[in-house]
């Protein structure tokens, strides 16, 4: 029950104010993205909690699982969002200068940086080359998401440290109690020495303190893991769109945009196949490993 109800204090907590962050900071365009990402991320949260207390040992199989799905999750992320990207900013401008079209609608401030020195010199192929590590370190600071998932982090953070911080209270006060009760039942007994009873009530304390401990240290692992791999999607997310933009520039030029489009219609229809079918396949596994 205290697992249950501080999954569900965190996720109500982190939701209430990633909107309010959201709302304020983000535009509506980026709104849909960052609410399906805490809606992820809450959701893992909470399972997470879940199958430590109802799995126990069977942790590492659900763990490979949820490693697979992710992994899956990100691939296809990343691939959807730059060709998709790539292929709106060619079709919504009739020149060959795509940078107008990419640098205020689409790409992020470290792309726009890029494409608009390219636009100074004519856009000269080979000319200015992005740099990898200047690419992620302005996305890094200059990108609202990633602020709003250290917020993640840090609102999670606090509110499990509370969470055990009550219930650590919590179990030293009933603890308490019935100590105290079982020595007055040993004094009117007349019997002086330590009694089974107030052993057994030691050991049960701290089994349910290394529980709650044990959940809350795997809640904040899963979270604060979820936001690196959106960081990382974040990052990849750029470098790879400013290679694509590159060669699509200098190599395929507008007209094969078209062929683009089609296989990117393919390759999304397979990836989602392949998607139902993982996910389908993770949750078959951990239902017989509930049931087993």
């Amino acid at each position: 029950m205290v697992v249950v109800i501080s999954s569900v204090v965190v996720a109500v907590v982190v939701v209430v104010v990633v909107v309010v962050v959201v709302v304020v900071v983000v535009r509506v365009v980026v709104v849909q993205v960052v609410l399906i990402v805490v809606v992820v991320a809450v959701v893992v949260h909470v399972v997470a909690a879940a199958v430590v207390v109802v799995v126990e040992v069977q942790v590492v199989v659900v763990v490979i699982v949820v490693v697979v799905v992710v992994v899956v999750v990100v691939v296809v992320v990343v691939v959807v969002v730059v060709v998709v990207r790539v292929v709106v900013a060619f079709r919504s401008t009739r020149s060959h200068e795509v940078a107008a079209a990419v640098n205020y609608r689409l790409c992020g401030l470290a792309v726009r940086h890029w494409l608009r020195d390219r636009e100074v010199r004519g856009l000269i192929p080979g000319r200015v080359k992005p740099s990898t590590f200047k690419l992620v370190v302005q996305t890094l600071s200059n990108n609202a998401l990633v602020v709003i998932l250290i917020v993640i982090v840090v609102v999670v953070v606090v509110v499990e440290v509370v969470v055990v911080v009550v219930v650590v209270v919590v179990v030293v006060v009933v603890v308490v109690e019935k100590v105290v009760a079982v020595i007055i039942v040993q004094q009117q007994e007349k019997r002086i020495s330590v009694s089974v009873e107030v052993i057994v009530v030691i050991e049960r304390v701290v089994v349910v303190v290394a529980v709650v401990v044990v959940v809350v240290i795997v809640k904040v692992v899963v979270v604060v893991a979820v936001v690196v791999v959106v960081i990382v999607v974040v990052v990849l997310v750029v470098v790879l769109e400013v290679a694509f933009i590159e060669v699509v520039v200098n190599v395929l030029k507008k007209e094969v945009i078209v062929v683009i489009e089609e296989l990117v219609v393919v390759v999304v229809v397979v990836v989602v196949v392949v998607v139902v079918v993982v996910v389908v396949v993770a949750v078959v596994a951990v239902v017989v490993e509930l049931a087993s």
